[in-house]
């Protein structure tokens, strides 16, 4: 089940949303931490639809999701320019994920300063996976492009096969961590890996690419003693920059 149908199929229960995480959205015994943060999300989104653009997300992955799961939204503050949404993600085993969204209007300001440098890469085309290569689970709900690598940084282009219909930024938080870990391109051999924190932070209202291409590009800044700390980047298919994360994995490597 693609992600627009998943939230098709999905159902309210007064401000909750009611979803099944199939196996076609599972990493191992829980689900793509992109699809759990993108529903917890449109819970949010749904529940106060006047809400201003998204300008940071806090997510916590707790535990295992799969099947029936229940996101249950909470407005914890709304002032005049921001509100701050609160969201726990809760399946069979108890809470999997909690998130924190902080939605905040523009406003005019006398600072204006940019260092995102944009890579110098290729368009997707012509270097994309074959589906057929794609392991079974979430992988082969995207169109991929191979990885490049340089050094502990690692960057593919990615895109959701299915996306009409789906919100800009629900979109965005599902397709952001379509990477692996930065430091697992340094490991010897795969492993299984699970990740534990992730802060996502908006720098465009605007978020739009074309064809629904986005490059994601993750940096690993130390990794040791079976854990990991890497920043991410993502960048529109013009390659204006869109979001900056950092993320906490924890390595079984």
């Amino acid at each position: 089940m693609s992600l627009p149908a998943l939230f098709t199929a999905a159902r309210r229960d007064g401000d909750d949303l009611v979803v099944t995480l199939g196996t076609e959205w599972m990493q191992g015994r829980t689900s793509y931490g992109g699809a759990s943060a993108a529903i917890a999300l449109a819970a949010a989104k749904a529940a106060h639809p006047d809400l201003p653009p998204l300008r940071s997300a806090q997510i916590a992955f707790v535990g295992p999701l799969g099947g029936e799961a229940r996101a249950t939204p909470v407005l914890l503050r709304r002032g005049k320019n921001s509100a701050f949404v609160g969201c726990d993600v809760t399946g069979g085993e108890g809470v999997g994920l909690r998130a924190l969204f902080l939605f905040m209007a523009s406003r005019e300001s006398e600072i204006s300063h940019a260092d995102l440098m944009s890579p110098a890469i290729d368009g997707p085309e012509g270097n994309l996976i074959d589906p057929e290569r794609l392991p079974q689970g979430f992988l082969t709900n995207f169109d991929l492009s191979v990885w490049t690598q340089e050094g502990a940084t690692i960057r593919r282009w990615a895109r959701l096969g299915e996306r009409d219909g789906l919100i800009p930024d629900v979109e965005l938080l599902a397709i952001a961590d379509a990477l692996p870990p930065a430091a697992m391109s340094l490991a010897k051999q795969w492993g299984p890996i699970s990740t534990t924190t992730w802060q996502l932070n908006l720098v465009t209202d605007a978020i739009a690419t074309r064809d629904g291409w986005w490059l994601l590009e993750a940096k690993a800044l130390h990794a040791g003693h079976g854990s990991s700390s890497q920043t991410m980047t993502i960048w529109n298919r013009d390659l204006e920059p869109v979001a900056t994360a950092t993320q906490s994995v924890a390595l079984f490597v």
